[in-house]
């Protein structure tokens, strides 16, 4: 998401920069191509208007041209008005009442509810130790209860045993006594969609909505329908009344208008974003990370949070006391590699990287981790723990059985050496508790794949 959008306001920023005093023709013709840039990223033309008004009025103020670096004063602008527009603050889940909490999921049918139901239920349980109940209530699309209940048994939730021959505020209500006597404290309901928004699809969720006074009405939009999305949010909020909006498939929205626009539309937060297909892709959405990510600052909040998540934590105490003896081996380092893995796409991941995320020209290779590991994994366990004792016979022997060259074995070692050192500097500052800066310093340190395209 964003991609076109970030490159364009990298270059109107790099030329601002270049400038030793902004004049005022030059912040007018700074600010036409952000008008351009956002209105081709499917932002909606009035919120445009007005941020780039805003903006352009705060550069040619004093601030700015006071400044000893007025470029980077007028990034700093847009970055604070970008926080701004896509809501200022982070918006929790309000999960507050007598459990179990109802949580209602609406949306356009092929918006990805139910998907997003399953999303959102790992979410809870992993990050706010929730213990959620799932409740398929679309009973007029094909299959749509036997695609919760298997969504659920992935993941190990419980789902009430929904039947389309009944009626969803009969299913509903079902539903909350069976959660409370299985000792769950929020009820995910999963309502019913339309191809598009008509009186009786709002009717039935306002009949929902007064039977299980919900604490969140979540509008789940497609982020890839662009202007469309926010169009939905706004009839829905009007006629519902939502509390707050997943924003679904942003990784397949190369615009990302819809995230810029949804907030200062509707008056309402985006509060998760779906990142992929997997069921543990879904975010908490921060306007000021993602403010960052678009300016192409990174997003090393994120990029913890996400090693926090995938990285386990006996293993990273492990690695951290390894570290305190310098006993890093290539053993550790490939497995490393399979944890960065497991973090997802390593092109996201870079964007998040301070120093890396703005690099034009810099592509990860999800080749060369591969290559890596079927080196290691070609090495002796003697050679993996020592590989001082790698000589030229070796090498050779090492490159043949991972279909590699010897020059690939030589640039592994080279890399290998300089992560070590890395890793000591490290381990000197202080890892800090659990292991938190040994999984950091690996994450930034394993960058294998990136290379100038």
């Amino acid at each position: 998401m964003f991609e076109s959008l970030s490159d364009k306001l990298a270059d109107v920023f790099k030329a601002l920069r270049s400038k030793g005093k902004l004049s005022d023709k030059d912040v007018t013709a700074a600010m036409r191509e952000v008008r351009f840039a956002l209105l081709e990223a499917d932002v909606h033309y009035k919120i445009v208007k007005q941020f780039v008004a805003t903006v352009k009025e705060r550069a040619l103020g004093q601030e700015v041209m006071k400044s000893l670096t007025p470029g980077q004063m007028v990034v700093k602008i847009v970055h604070q008005e970008l926080v701004q527009m896509m809501g200022e603050h982070f918006a929790p889940l309000d999960l507050s009442g007598a459990p179990p909490v109802p949580v209602m999921l609406v949306g356009l049918q092929g918006s990805g509810k139910t998907t997003s139901t399953g999303k959102l239920a790992l979410h809870l349980r992993r990050d706010l130790k929730r213990r959620p109940y799932l409740v398929p209530a679309d009973v007029y699309r094909p299959a749509a209860i036997e695609q919760l209940k298997k969504v659920g048994a992935e993941l190990g939730f419980p789902v009430f045993d929904s039947s389309p021959s009944d009626t969803p505020v009969e299913i509903c209500r079902r539903a909350r006594e069976a959660a409370r006597l299985a000792g769950c404290d929020v009820l995910l309901v999963d309502t019913a969609g339309r191809l598009h928004v008509d009186q009786a699809l709002m009717d039935e969720l306002r009949h929902l909505a007064e039977l299980l006074e919900p604490c969140e009405v979540l509008l789940v939009a497609d982020a890839m329908t662009g202007q469309d999305a926010v169009n939905v949010a706004r009839e829905f909020n009007d006629a519902l009344g939502i509390t707050g909006v997943i924003l679904s498939k942003t990784d397949g929205d190369a615009r990302g208008g819809a995230a810029l626009s949804v907030q200062a539309v509707t008056g309402k937060p985006i509060k998760l974003v779906g990142t992929g297909e997997k069921l543990d892709a879904l975010e908490v959405f921060h306007p000021e990370r993602m403010a960052s990510r678009i300016l192409g600052m990174g997003d090393v909040l994120s990029l913890i949070e996400k090693a926090e998540h995938s990285f386990d934590e006996a293993q990273a105490v492990e690695l951290e006391a390894k570290l305190r003896k310098n006993a890093f081996t290539l053993e550790d380092f490939r497995d490393q590699l399979k944890m960065v893995r497991k973090l997802g796409n390593l092109e996201e991941l870079m964007k998040m990287m301070p120093g890396v995320a703005g690099l034009k020209g810099v592509k990860p290779d999800e080749r060369e981790l591969s290559r890596v590991i079927a080196i290691v994994d070609s090495m002796t366990a003697l050679e993996r723990r020592k590989p001082e004792i790698l000589n030229a016979s070796r090498r050779r022997r090492i490159a043949g059985g991972s279909g590699t060259r010897v020059e690939d074995i030589n640039r592994l070692m080279k890399r290998f050496q300089e992560t070590r050192t890395m890793l000591k500097s490290f381990n000197k500052m202080g890892m800090g508790r659990g292991g938190k800066m040994a999984k950091m310093g690996k994450l930034l340190g394993n960058r294998m794949g990136g290379r100038p395209s």
